[in-house]
């Protein structure tokens, strides 16, 4: 590994991944041929937060949180931190100070393969948090690291730049170029589930392709939208 920060990163299109985001995380997942996934490791702090963002990702050494503190500088809003470390490391290198100067900076939420700590604090500020641990283990800032640079969460490759998706089911990555495919394709996959209900699949939450719909409302518009235009 390099120690070394890079810096000017190219980005996915921010209102994109917006326009991503409230599919979920199943949806886009599947609608992408079932890639992207981070594994059931990487679980939110607190359920109910959904949230998309372009990816800034950070190597650390375990035990060490020196490298979270350089990638706050190269963070803009719009972003979500991703970290990971040079082996398997749990301790709480991640707290209420460092998630205060990323909300600063416009930062949306973290995704890392170690641990967190100050999880009430978290959770009052409404900062979206996934991750593999929660540790009250202080780290140091001893060692360098890397900002921007590839990496490797659950057997998927995250680019700086990438597109980031996160709520209860976990994490997804898609990769920057791809995001306007996998746009299409989770609008595809929802309206597919639209156009193959009945009432008995929705008090199932469910459609008979076996996919997720998000939303029972947003389904039960959109199909009555469509008998009426049938008339």
């Amino acid at each position: 590994m390099r120690n070394v920060v890079v810096t000017g990163c190219p980005r996915a299109d921010l209102g994109e991944v917006d326009a991503l985001a409230p599919f979920g995380v199943a949806t886009v997942h599947e609608a992408i041929g079932r890639t992207g996934y981070l594994g059931p490791g990487i679980r939110p702090v607190h359920l109910g937060s959904r949230v998309g963002g372009t990816a800034v990702t950070v190597v650390c050494w375990p035990g060490d949180n020196l490298m979270i503190h350089a990638a706050v500088e190269q963070c803009r809003p719009g972003d979500i931190l991703v970290v990971t470390t040079t082996s398997p490391g749990t301790d709480g290198a991640f707290g209420e100070l460092l998630a205060t100067a990323l909300r600063c900076r416009g930062v949306r939420g973290l995704v890392t393969t170690g641990g967190v700590r100050d999880v009430a604090e978290l959770h009052a500020m409404n900062f979206p948090v996934f991750c593999a641990a929660v540790s009250a283990q202080g780290t140091v800032k001893a060692t360098p690291g890397a900002v921007n640079t590839s990496v490797s969460i659950g057997g998927q490759h995250i680019v700086p730049g990438d597109a980031i998706l996160a709520d209860d089911d976990g994490v997804v990555v898609v990769p920057r170029l791809a995001v306007p495919r996998a746009l299409a394709a989770a609008k595809e996959r929802t309206m597919c589930c639209f156009d193959s209900v009945d009432s008995t699949v929705w008090q199932k939450n469910n459609c008979c392709m076996g996919c997720r719909v998000e939303s029972d409302q947003r389904g039960r518009q959109a199909v009555g939208a469509r008998r009426r235009a049938a008339k």
